[in-house]
């Protein structure tokens, strides 16, 4: 495999920081998640900047912070679950690295999310709902800016981890181009 970075898309509560956190010492690459980079840039928490400056402010931030860490070399990137929404953003993942779709299922990604009160687009009063509907209109996005998809039930981030290493390094050094939403 070539020094092509990685980066992680997929629904919020898919598992992108924690697996990115166990891929990324297997490749010996660095590791970044793109909202905790936000929050820092920010000063403050993700709830704080939908809060003040909406989803539309937030997204702002994103595509910023998106542009910047795909431009980095030898990186894993854990992208927000909205990330691919815009077009620069899929354009620039797309084009700059080899992009890794996780697929979960809906059961468990209310499992893991409803427990977490600092998701902004879930503070619904049906969660599943939410996650159902969020799925329907983001599922075809993932998998047209994808190169590889990776289904992570019932598997622990190392484990998911060292199927993407092998998925990659299977899929070769030049992932296929193809057209984006």
């Amino acid at each position: 495999m070539s020094d092509r970075n990685v980066f992680l898309v997929g629904m919020m509560a898919a598992g992108k920081t924690a697996v990115g956190r166990h891929l990324a010492p297997l490749l010996d690459y660095d590791f970044e998640d793109a909202d905790q980079a936000i929050e820092a840039r920010a000063g403050a928490d993700i709830s704080w900047i939908f809060d003040m400056e909406g989803e539309e402010g937030f997204r702002n931030r994103e595509q910023q912070v998106i542009d910047e860490l795909t431009r980095r070399h030898r990186m894993v990137l854990a992208t927000g679950g909205g990330a691919v929404l815009r077009e620069r953003n899929r354009l620039a993942l797309r084009q700059r690295g080899v992009v890794v779709y996780l697929k979960t299922a809906v059961d468990r990604l209310v499992e893991r999310a409803s427990r977490d009160r600092r998701r902004p687009l879930l503070q619904v009063a049906n969660v599943r709902e939410r996650i159902e509907t969020l799925c329907r209109e983001r599922e075809p996005i993932y998998r047209a800016v994808a190169h590889v998809e990776i289904a992570t039930e019932h598997k622990p981030p190392p484990a998911t981890a060292a199927e993407i290493v092998s998925a990659i390094r299977f899929a070769g050094d030049s992932p296929p181009a193809g057209g984006l939403p």
